[in-house]
Formats: C-alpha cells, sequence, structure tokens
C-alpha cells in the first residue's frame, strides 16, 4: 500500500473492522444493495467508461459498475486489505477480467491524473481526515467533465436501525452515538456541508437527493440483533459494560427488533443521500 494519511481508519479496517465487514460481506450487500441502482444510475456509467470506486471495500459495486462498463474497465480503492482479499476472489469466481482492486488511501493516492470517466462510492467517502483534500485528489483522478456520484448516511434519526440501538438507552452508553462529525459514516448528514466541500475541491453542479431503500438484516430478530452488536459500533459499545448488561442488550434489542420479522428476514430501513457532482470541463476552481 502507498502511503496513508488516515491511519487510524487503515488500522480499524485492516483490524477487526475489515475482518468483520470481509466475513459478513453477504449480509452487507444484503443490507445495502439496495442503493446499487441508484448510485450507478446516477454515475450515468456506460460501455466502455473507466469507473473508479472509492471505499469499494469487498467490491460489490465494482464488479456491478465493471458489468456496466463493459469495454471499460472499472478499479476498486479501499484501505482494507481483508476486504480486497474477499473482492479479488469474488472478481475471480465472477469471471471478471476489466475490474481491479487496489490497496490505498483515496486521500493521497497517487492516480493517474484525468484517468476515469466516473467516481462513484456505496458509503465510503465519510471517512477522510481531510475531506476537501481527498475529494480534490479523486477530482484530479476524473477527466474534465467526469462525473462523481456517491452514496452517504442521511441524518442518523432517519436509519432504522440506528433507531433500534437508540433503544437500548439505559443499557448501553449511547452518548453522542449517531451524532454528525468526522470522520465516520456520519460526516456527512449536512447537505450544506457536502455542497461546501466539494466546490472547495474543484467540483461543479453538485446535487444532493434523499435516497432510501430497505435492507435485509438477519434470518430473525435474534440473528439481526447479534450482527448489529457484533458489527463495530455495537461492539465498541458492549466493550463499555458488563457481561451483564450485554447480555441485557441482546434480549432488549431482539425483542426490539420482532416486530420487523416478516419471511425469513428482519427488514429496516436505510435513509441515504445521493450525491453528484462534475468535474469542470475548464478543470478545477
Amino acid at each position: 500500500m502507498d502511503k496513508v494519511a488516515n491511519t487510524a481508519q487503515a488500522r480499524a479496517w485492516n483490524g477487526y473492522e475489515g475482518t468483520q465487514w470481509a466475513a459478513g460481506q453477504d449480509r452487507w450487500d444484503a443490507i445495502n444493495d439496495g442503493f446499487n441502482s441508484p448510485l450507478l444510475d446516477a454515475a450515468a456509467i456506460g460501455g466502455g467508461d473507466r469507473v473508479l470506486d472509492i471505499g469499494c471495500g469487498a467490491g460489490r459495486t465494482t464488479r456491478l459498475a465493471a458489468r456496466r462498463a463493459g469495454e471499460g474497465r472499472a478499479m476498486g480503492l479501499d484501505l482494507s486489505g481483508p476486504m480486497l482479499e474477499r473482492a479479488r476472489a469474488s472478481a475471480e469466481r465472477e469471471g471478471l477480467g476489466n475490474v481491479s482492486f487496489v490497496q490505498g488511501d483515496a486521500q493521497v493516492h497517487p492516480f493517474e491524473p484525468a484517468s476515469f470517466d466516473a467516481a462513484v462510492s456505496r458509503y465510503g467517502m465519510t471517512f477522510f481526515g481531510d475531506p476537501v483534500a481527498a475529494l480534490a485528489n479523486i477530482g484530479d483522478a476524473l477527466r474534465p467533465g467526469g462525473r462523481l456520484a456517491f452514496i452517504c448516511a442521511a441524518e442518523a434519526e432517519a436509519n432504522e436501525w440506528l433507531q433500534a440501538l437508540a433503544a437500548l438507552d439505559g443499557i448501553l452508553p449511547l452518548g453522542g452515538f449517531g451524532a454528525p462529525g468526522g470522520p465516520g459514516m456520519f460526516s456527512l448528514t449536512d447537505p450544506d456541508r457536502i455542497h461546501s466541500l466539494l466546490t472547495a475541491a474543484g467540483f461543479a453542479g453538485t446535487g444532493v437527493e434523499r435516497v432510501e431503500a430497505a435492507g435485509d438484516w438477519g434470518t430473525g430478530a435474534e440473528d439481526a440483533a447479534a450482527f448489529l452488536l457484533d458489527s463495530g459500533p455495537g461492539r465498541h459499545l458492549l466493550s463499555q459494560v458488563t457481561p451483564d448488561a450485554r447480555r441485557l442488550a441482546r434480549r432488549a434489542l431482539t425483542e426490539h427488533l420482532r416486530p420487523r420479522e416478516g419471511g425469513g428476514a428482519v427488514w429496516l430501513r436505510s435513509t441515504s443521500w445521493l450525491v453528484t457532482a462534475v468535474r469542470p470541463e475548464t478543470g478545477h476552481g
């Protein structure tokens, strides 16, 4: 991997967080796949396009972009070695020859200038220590007129999985969990901030649209509760309480999710921003 600016994120995504996401990638895709078509449609990926996928994780969106690109190509970039290993194995299994995966930090990665027609990201744009520097670097990788489209979380209270965790207030030390800030998944919940960052990074024509999708979090309430509490945020909260409190939290979350069971699944709605912008034909600025 080339140099890294976001060292704390690199440690997390090459530690438990990345390993957990890689192992549970089928589950994460079941949760987030409802955003794939809106994202790739917004990026207007066509045959022959060169596509960059930022924070590609285990490569679901990269592989879908590669299929749309046809004779073009798609490259996924991520900090996480465990997830990229899963991405490469999936691409090989699917027989995709026009996709590649690179381990690196998009904030400082030495992209070839103007080498992509479009850049996309599904929840991978919110972890930068310096988002303007990262967006500018991504912009330099796009040709003039190149398109940017990404999905990021909208306000926490509009996401039902977070509402479920909020039901554990008094059992777990939720504090400001889910509050806007960065770097982290809720760093871009304010549309005005998104506009400001993209403008400062040299993009034009910014659009921010609210999109919703239901995700399948598990086969039943107990399964979904275990997955939520074993993921990064849940695990962090559990680590701060006693074993008795952990058991109580699991029981309480399971009961909270019971009404969402149906057809062998637990469906929770996620609300996100679909952000679009372009690199001006005349370059940045």
